[in-house]
């Protein structure tokens, strides 16, 4: 395994974990020149179809999420019948790893880590990802101290694996960190993660998680069903407010948790600062009885009422007629106090006339939540928040829920959809095509258009520009377009044959080419045209290139030489070295010297004449 490759670009280094769903190793990004995370899904998994696509979606969503206290997830393939994710390396340790080894985290500390996994679900929650399993394991610390949160959204593909992840239905997580409606296989939304990070706050905080158990399925009871004991009664130095937001977040009904990461994040920033958070303090009950009754939508804790009539130390003696109206007395003062209890029990002294159901406005416009709120006699608050699957302008949450009982008056917040949140355009100028697209829609664009132009400067297959800018935001159905290089414009060579040498050069100037001349004569075309160019008219070339244009100078010229006075053979050798032809005469000779010689030429020596030309010559014959 150690030189395996995936995909041609990641090289195995070493193996790095075995998790409940795949292998994570350490692999160098050949293409890039960098470490990653290579997570390969196991086998018996990759059989699985339905498993695959939900292991593949949210591959995809979580590679959406880019913030700083994220794991980022740059790619995802197929390889050898199984999947892989692609995850930023993170050298460091685990959350997990730090708790075992240094036990209860300093308050202030613990409030630190967790606004940054608080801050990074909120993120998550406002594109639409609940985690689903939040907990230690899940939680890196680099040699920094940066706090990264990592398998967002994987946890939602997991199976039934080992004994800390439990599956039944749409029971999805690891038992100790579970949310009650994770539990009891209900709906889950983004305040389930809000449960399982007090979870983790707890167990920062006192160095042991709330519950413990001999299965998952006990755990999960007591998530449901038991209080959690308050972490200072576990280690003594939690502050009341750090203990405050835990057990908030940790409250059995959603609707009495934080209503988003966000507030969780505010809250302990507040503690980290030293200001009073938002949650209250959980006052301890006093040592005397406490009658404690429940109640159907809440828990009510009376403290001890003392009944009965405080006698001064020097009273006069009663007769026994007066101890038994004293009795009598006392008994139906503790009658009183038992009916007041039933009678608070039953909601008598409530505003019942005043309290009633929430209706439900989820889906409706804000308007019309608005009016059905408003016509109930409740106040309206509106927040308006990113949704990537809810219509811009219809209400996605609400607080108090629907069917709760409120007092009118009250005040329920409504949550508006503003459409999906934008997402950041990555830098895709330079990338090749298919690695252009591949980062486009991996950062959640799903409009992408490729067009191409010629340059003469960028390799065809490259990205020229692209529209939007990189790091603009847009949203993820917006148009995003980019231009990939074609290569060298082709143009075809103009003819430019028998034309001027001025007027050939700037017809082919105004095509883009650059143009060189060369001189040579010709029998044909006339002096100072152009005979032809490299390359040859009609022909195609790269923009900008040079086309050398041939200019005739006239036919070929050369010098006829002085053959006169020597013998024909020397004379018809002289002259074809020279490119003429040669005609023989003969006549008598006048002198005996001249016999055998060349005694007058035509044409003359040293006449221009043009090459290839006859040069008649006469030798001298015996009179």
């Amino acid at each position: 395994m150690s030189t395996q490759v995936y995909s041609g670009r990641y090289e195995i280094v070493e193996h790095l974990a075995r998790g409940g769903m795949a292998e994570v190793y350490v692999a160098h990004d050949q293409l890039l020149d960098r470490r990653v995370a290579l997570k390969v899904l196991f086998p018996e998994f990759a059989a699985d179809r339905s498993f695959v696509e939900r292991f593949r979606r949210e591959a995809r969503s979580a590679a959406a999420l880019n913030h700083p206290n994220i794991v980022s997830v740059y790619d995802t393939g197929e390889e050898n019948g199984t999947y892989y994710i692609v995850m930023e390396y993170v050298e460091g340790r685990t959350l997990r790893d730090i708790i075992r080894s240094e036990g209860p985290l300093l308050p202030q500390r613990a409030a630190d880590i967790g606004a940054d996994i608080a801050g990074a679900l909120a993120f998550a929650h406002r594109h639409g990802v609940v985690h689903r399993d939040v907990k230690p394991g899940n939680v890196l610390i680099d040699r920094a101290g940066r706090v990264k949160v990592t398998d967002f959204g994987i946890a939602r593909a997991g199976g039934d694996m080992q004994e800390n992840l439990t599956q039944t239905g749409a029971v999805m997580g690891t038992a100790t960190y579970f949310s009650p409606e994770q539990a009891q296989g209900g709906a889950i939304d983004p305040r389930s993660d809000v449960y399982s990070l007090g979870v983790v706050l707890y167990e920062m905080a006192t160095g042991r998680p709330p519950f413990s158990g001999d299965s998952p399925v006990a755990i999960a009871y007591q998530h449901v069903r038991e209080t959690p004991p308050p972490p200072s009664s576990v280690n003594a130095d939690v502050p009341p407010d750090l203990e405050a937001c835990v057990l908030k977040c940790m409250a059995k009904n959603p609707a009495n948790r934080y209503a988003t990461a966000d507030d969780l994040r505010a809250d302990l920033i507040r503690f980290g600062q030293g200001q009073r958070v938002q949650a209250e303090p959980v006052l301890a009950p006093p040592l005397d009885a406490t009658v404690m009754t429940p109640a159907l939508d809440a828990t009510r804790v009376v403290s001890q009422t003392r009944v009965g009539t405080v006698l001064p130390e020097e009273a006069p003696a009663r007769s026994g007629m007066g101890r038994y109206v004293a009795l009598l007395l006392g008994l139906l003062a503790v009658l009183g106090v038992l009916l007041w209890l039933l009678a608070s029990q039953l909601g008598l002294f409530d505003k019942a006339a005043t309290r009633v159901a929430v209706p439900t406005v989820v889906n409706l416009t804000e308007d019309q939540a608005r009016t059905r709120l408003e016509a109930k006699g409740f106040k309206v608050k509106v927040e308006h928040k990113a949704n990537d699957t809810v219509e811009s302008g219809k209400v996605f949450d609400q607080t108090p829920d629907a069917d709760v009982k409120a007092d009118k008056g009250s005040e329920v917040t409504i949550v508006v959809s503003s459409g999906a949140a934008p997402l950041t355009v990555p830098n895709v100028v330079g990338q090749d095509e298919a690695a252009a697209v591949a980062a486009l829609g991996r950062a959640g664009f799903t409009n992408v258009t490729v067009t191409r132009r010629a340059d003469n400067d960028v390799q065809a297959g490259r990205v020229l520009e692209q529209t939007p800018k990189a790091n603009d935001q847009a949203a993820k159905d917006a148009p995003v377009t980019i231009v990939v290089s074609s290569g060298r414009e082709r143009k075809t060579v103009p003819d430019v044959r028998g034309r001027d040498l001025a007027d050939a050069a700037n017809l082919l100037g105004q095509q883009g080419f650059q143009t060189t001349t060369r001189n040579q004569a010709s029998d044909t075309v006339g002096e100072g045209k152009v005979i032809t160019t490299d390359p040859a008219p009609g022909q195609q070339a790269d923009a900008r290139s040079t086309v050398t244009i041939f200019v005739s100078t006239g036919p070929d010229t050369a010098t006829v030489p002085d053959v006169t006075g020597e013998s024909q053979a020397q004379a018809t050798a002289d002259l074809q070295n020279a490119g003429f032809g040669v005609d023989v005469k003969q006549e008598p000779a006048q002198r005996d010297k001249d016999i055998g010689k060349v005694i007058s030429q035509n044409p003359a020596p040293n006449a221009k004449v043009t090459k290839g030309s006859t040069v008649t010559i006469t030798v001298g014959a015996q009179p």
